[in-house]
């Protein structure tokens, strides 16, 4: 039996779809559905240009749900993708904006995965660093506030002390700092 059949699935195209991607941006650390505003993100990556969302729309998959998935991808990422079946190829650009990068994928005769960039993404227009803070731990953000010696605020709420960062961090510096613990979280502790 082939490895691939004419339709691909979302499960058929995770796994090499992450290695294509490690490809493209060397050191990138990813998270797989992550939740953020009313949805859930198929890929996000960590990388040093920024957090990248990937959605992907499989041959299997319909467009009901990719108009409210693009608004929350666009508040919470730098970057997006939509990684499409060829079933999709033709028609997808019509279903993204324009700042959205379009990768489609397709089966070859080897048995593995193709994957051809149509559209390279462009910044998020309404991307905003509080949107992106929220992705972080109450624990992670006290590692922010240690790093930049800034009271701890013990009892507080990660929106006081997320507030409280934007306040008192260059927004820069910040986006860096949420960058670096992004790429080391530890999920063997407990998350608050």
């Amino acid at each position: 039996m082939e490895k691939y059949m004419n339709i691909l699935h979302d499960a058929d195209i995770r796994d090499e779809l992450c290695d294509f991607f490690e490809e493209m941006y060397g050191k990138v650390r990813f998270f797989d559905e992550l939740t953020m505003g009313k949805s859930r993100a198929d890929i996000v990556m960590v990388t040093e240009q920024g957090l990248i969302g990937a959605e992907i729309k499989s041959d299997a998959d319909t467009y009901d749900r990719l108009a409210r998935q693009v608004k929350d991808y666009d508040r919470f990422f730098d970057y997006n993708f939509v990684v499409v079946g060829t079933s999709h190829a033709h028609h997808i650009r019509e279903h993204v904006p324009e700042h959205w990068g379009v990768i489609t994928v397709e089966a070859t005769d080897k048995k593995a995965l193709d994957f051809y960039v149509l559209r390279e993404p462009k910044i998020s227009p309404k991307i905003r660093l509080t949107n992106q803070l929220a992705l972080l731990w109450r624990s992670e953000l006290a590692v922010i506030q240690k790093q930049n010696s800034l009271y701890k605020y013990p009892g507080k709420s990660k929106m006081y002390v997320k507030k409280y960062l934007l306040e008192s961090v260059d927004k820069d510096l910040l986006k860096k700092q949420m960058l670096e613990v992004l790429f080391e979280r530890d999920y063997s502790v407990f998350k608050d």
